[in-house]
């Protein structure tokens, strides 16, 4: 029996220091996820780009990056992994890797999706997952907003002079959908004071405690409403906002924004 107690309380420990360890490891992942998505704002004199991403857990699977492309222009791009946790935050990366790779020799949003999908097809099928990916390039100095789909929400798009309006649709089919798909271009002119607002499902599927959902049509009157403020203002609003709305309910799934504003033209 003693013997017995021995072994027992030797497997213990080696458990305790087995959950230790891999809780260190996923506040490193989360560390690690935090710093690439939440890396800073990118200010320019004719604009701004801020972005965030908020998980529903320790890690998630929702992606967003922008940066300066070699022929001046700002690749702005915003995904969600299937899935949810480490596995999610693992295919993320990966992605984001692909991506950052694929913009030194890919031409336009519609290449470079077309070139992602190829790229991570057979990763993508062999996990069982998939990728939504809206990319864009905004050329700060011409105004013109060129834009690609795999299978995202479009996004937000407030003219200071009008309000709301639709951008032409585009859809696409996700990465690692289907093989040998070739992505479409769609694009629009942006003008000073204009506001894109890129977002995941997480945001319009926020629910409270009568099992409502905070919708799209709740965050654009949010956006008209508050748009003529800086980027990263804009973005705490609409966090701030679906804290109230929800209610001190749990969050669900990953949330994730990044925001464009025109400031001239």
């Amino acid at each position: 029996m003693i013997r017995e107690n021995k072994f027992q309380s030797l497997g213990e420990i080696g458990s305790t220091e087995m959950n230790k360890t891999l809780q260190r490891e996923i506040h490193l992942a989360r560390n690690i996820q935090t710093k690439l998505l939440n890396g800073g704002k990118l200010e320019l004199p004719s604009g701004e780009v801020s972005g965030i991403s908020i998980p529903a857990r320790m890690i998630g699977g929702d992606y967003f990056d922008f940066y300066p492309l070699s022929d001046g222009k700002i690749r702005i791009i915003i995904g969600d992994v299937m899935g949810k946790g480490i596995p999610a935050a693992m295919l993320m990366i990966l992605t984001r890797g692909a991506f950052r790779s694929a913009a030194e020799v890919t031409r336009g949003p519609g290449e470079t999706l077309t070139a992602m999908n190829k790229a991570l097809y057979k990763d993508l099928r062999t996990l069982g997952s998939f990728v939504t990916v809206f990319c864009a390039d905004w050329d700060p100095i011409e105004g013109i907003f060129m834009y690609a789909n795999a299978g995202h929400s479009l996004p937000v798009i407030i003219r200071a002079s009008v309000g709301a309006i639709d951008p032409p649709d585009l859809k696409g089919v996700m990465l690692g959908g289907l093989p040998g798909q070739n992505y479409k271009e769609e694009k629009l002119r942006l003008q000073k004071d204009d506001l894109v607002f890129f977002y995941t499902d997480g945001i319009v599927e926020a629910s409270n405690n009568q099992g409502q959902m905070f919708k799209i049509e709740r965050l654009v009157q949010l956006l008209i409403e508050h748009g003529y403020k800086k980027a990263s203002d804009i973005e705490q609003i609409v966090i701030d906002s679906i804290n109230v709305f929800t209610e001190g309910l749990p969050q669900k799934d990953d949330i994730t924004m990044v925001t464009l504003k025109v400031t001239a033209r």
